[in-house]
């Protein structure tokens, strides 16, 4: 065991639910993992136990230095934040595994990857919106075009927040329709929540 010390801090997100746990060290690189509580999470044992530990967290996103935690709308942030965080420090600090090989599938619609008005659209989720998303917790991921409409997969404290309709609608739609003319819409694929 390394004698790197883990510190942590927390970041509210525009989701009141969700609460984004930042570290002083990458926990995943070039990749995110989204988990529902319901989901299948033998793969992502730091989720399977936040899940087990806690019966109000309903989601788990793990991305670059960050853990975002999406609970209940019953529980209280200042009831539990302190709970969580030290259980995440420790978990991080002892080098246990957060989450193992995911299946893939980041290349739904892949079949149009090479089309030009795709590779724009991903240049400009690319530039444009995944940093700002990733400041407030959350990803964003290009499912689908087709027709005029873009789908995209909404992640993190995304998912489920008040304020991302707004955003997709206004911010995300907005952009896209003035740098890539053949967008007509912008929709949120759907996500079960249990």
């Amino acid at each position: 065991m390394s004698n790197f010390i883990v510190s942590i801090y927390t970041e509210a997100t525009p989701n009141p639910d969700s609460l984004k746990f930042v570290m002083n060290k990458m926990l995943l690189t070039g990749r995110s993992a989204d988990f529902e509580r319901g989901d299948d999470v033998t793969h992502a044992p730091l989720a399977e136990e936040l899940f087990n530990k806690f019966s109000f967290i309903r989601g788990v996103f793990v991305m670059n230095n960050f853990v975002t935690v999406r609970k209940d709308a019953e529980t209280d942030w200042f009831e539990v934040k302190s709970q969580i965080s030290d259980f995440i420090k420790t978990y991080v600090s002892e080098g246990k595994t957060l989450v193992g090989d995911l299946p893939e599938t980041d290349n739904i619609g892949g079949e149009l990857d090479g089309d030009a008005v795709i590779s724009k659209i991903k240049q400009m989720l690319d530039q444009y919106v995944k940093p700002a998303v990733e400041m407030d917790g959350g990803a964003i991921q290009f499912k689908s075009f087709d027709k005029g409409i873009v789908t995209l997969m909404l992640q993190g404290s995304c998912s489920g927040c008040p304020s991302s309709t707004v955003t997709l609608k206004s911010g995300i739609e907005g952009l896209l329709k003035r740098m890539v003319p053949e967008v007509k819409e912008v929709v949120a694929e759907s996500m079960d929540i249990i």
